[in-house]
C-alpha cells in the first residue's frame, strides 16, 4: 500500500462541497466590494456584493467583521481561478419565499420596512424577496402621496402568493380596517349618551365639526358648539385640536356630541338675573323688522320689540340701531320654560303706569320664539 503525499493529505482533510449546498463560513478579509469566508474547504470562498443583496452600493465593510460566521449558498466550486463562489442573497430569499408561503397560509401578520415608493404603491422586502404592496391596499382610505412611508415599517399581510410569475402582493388596508373596527367595538360598549370624553378635531365643516373617539367619529353640530351663536366653526376650532365633549346622542354607529355642558347652561340662574322689573345691558346681535335681539350674555338673547326701542314711533330697527351696539333697557317678560325675555328701552323712561296704561303697556310687548327664530337661520346657514 502506497503512502499518501502531503498534498494528498492535505486535501483529504478538507471536506468535499457541491454546487447549491449551504454551508458556514468564518469572515477572515471584508472589502467593500466582497468577502472573503472560510468554508472548510481547500479554497477560500468568495461572496461579492452582488450576491450579499440586492440593495445598490451597499458597503460590505459596514455590514461584516473578521470572524463573523454565517451560512452561505455554493454557486460554484470553482470560477476557473480556484476560488469557490459563495451568494447570500438567494440563500436569503429561498428562506423568504418559505416564509413567506407559511405567512400567506396562516395569515401571519408581515414587517418590514418600505424599500422604495413606486408611483403605484409601496415595496417592500422581506428576507431578499420583494413584496408589492399596491396603492389601494395601502390604506382604508385614499391617500395621493405616498412618499410618507418611504423608510418607514409597515405590517401587512400576503393576499397573493405566485412564486412561479414571483408575484407577492401585500395587504395593509385589511389590517386598518379591522383594527378600527375593534376599536369601534370597544368604544360602543365603553360610551353612553351623558358620557364627556376626550376626542380630537379630525375635520371642520361650515355645519359643524367631526371629533374622534378613537374608535368612531361623532358630530358636533354647530348648534351645539356653545350656549352662544357661533357664526363659522372654521374660525372656533382647528383640526388636531383636543376637545372634551358631551355624548348628547347615539343612533347607530352615528354619535351626536355637544359643549353645552348642564353646569355652563346661561339659563340656570336666568331667572333672578333677567327678572321682570331688572334693568340689564345687552349688544344688539342681529335685528328684524319686528325688532332686535340683545345678546345679554352667550347663549342669552332677548328681543326688543321695535315699539319699545323708544318713545317716538320707528318704523324698524335698523333706523335706530346697528349690531354691535349696547343696549340698556328694562325686563318687562320672562319666561324660563320657553327661553324668552322681552326688554324695553321705553319703560326706562316712562312714569309709572296707571292700571289701564299696564295693559295698554302689556298689549305692546310682543312674544316671539327666540329658539324658532335661532333654529330656522342656522338651518337656512346650513343650506347655503
Amino acid at each position: 500500500m502506497s503512502e499518501l503525499t502531503f498534498e494528498q493529505m492535505l486535501d483529504e482533510s478538507f471536506k468535499t462541497i457541491h454546487a447549491g449546498e449551504v454551508v458556514e463560513g468564518t469572515v477572515i478579509d471584508v472589502k467593500p466590494e466582497e468577502l472573503i469566508l472560510n468554508i472548510g474547504y481547500k479554497s477560500d470562498g468568495i461572496l461579492t456584493r452582488n450576491e450579499y443583496t440586492n440593495e445598490p452600493n451597499v458597503d460590505l465593510t459596514k455590514v461584516a467583521k473578521p470572524g463573523d460566521t454565517m451560512e452561505v449558498k455554493v454557486l460554484k466550486v470553482n470560477d476557473g481561478e480556484g476560488q469557490v463562489l459563495l451568494t447570500y442573497k438567494r440563500l436569503a430569499a429561498d428562506r423568504g419565499n418559505k416564509k413567506i408561503e407559511e405567512a400567506y397560509n396562516n395569515k401571519e401578520v408581515l414587517t418590514a420596512k418600505v424599500a422604495q415608493v413606486l408611483d403605484g404603491g409601496l415595496s417592500v422586502v422581506v428576507e431578499e424577496v420583494r413584496i408589492f404592496i399596491p396603492a389601494s391596499l395601502v390604506s382604508d382610505v385614499y391617500e395621493k402621496d405616498l412618499s410618507k412611508y418611504a423608510g418607514q415599517e409597515v405590517q401587512f399581510v400576503i393576499s397573493e402568493y405566485n412564486p412561479k410569475r414571483r408575484r407577492y402582493i401585500g395587504d395593509r388596508k385589511q389590517l386598518i380596517m379591522a383594527e378600527k373596527a375593534e376599536l369601534q367595538r370597544k368604544l360602543f360598549e365603553s360610551i353612553n349618551v351623558g358620557d364627556v370624553v376626550e376626542g380630537v378635531v379630525k375635520n371642520v365643516t361650515d355645519f359643524g365639526a367631526f371629533i374622534d373617539l378613537g374608535g368612531a367619529d361623532g358630530l358636533l353640530h354647530i348648534s351645539e358648539m356653545s350656549w352662544g351663536r357661533v357664526e363659522n366653526p372654521k374660525k372656533v376650532f382647528k383640526v388636531g385640536e383636543q376637545l372634551k365633549v358631551l355624548i348628547k346622542e347615539i343612533s347607530g354607529t352615528k354619535i351626536a356630541l355637544s359643549l353645552k355642558f348642564e353646569d355652563a347652561d346661561p339659563w340656570k340662574d336666568a331667572a333672578e338675573k333677567y327678572a321682570v322689573g331688572n334693568v340689564v345691558t345687552g349688544k344688539v346681535a342681529r335685528m328684524t323688522d319686528f325688532g332686535a335681539f340683545i345678546e345679554l350674555e352667550p347663549g342669552v338673547d332677548a328681543l326688543l320689540h321695535v315699539s319699545q326701542i323708544s318713545k317716538e314711533h320707528i318704523e324698524k330697527p335698523s333706523d335706530v340701531l346697528k349690531a354691535g351696539d349696547e343696549i340698556t333697557a328694562k325686563v318687562v317678560d320672562f319666561n324660563n320654560d320657553d327661553k324668552k325675555i322681552s326688554l324695553s328701552v321705553k319703560a326706562m323712561f316712562a312714569p309709572e303706569p296707571k292700571e289701564e296704561a299696564v295693559a295698554e303697556a302689556d298689549s305692546d310687548v310682543v312674544s316671539v320664539d327666540i329658539d324658532a327664530v335661532i333654529a330656522n337661520e342656522q338651518e337656512e346657514a346650513a343650506e347655503e
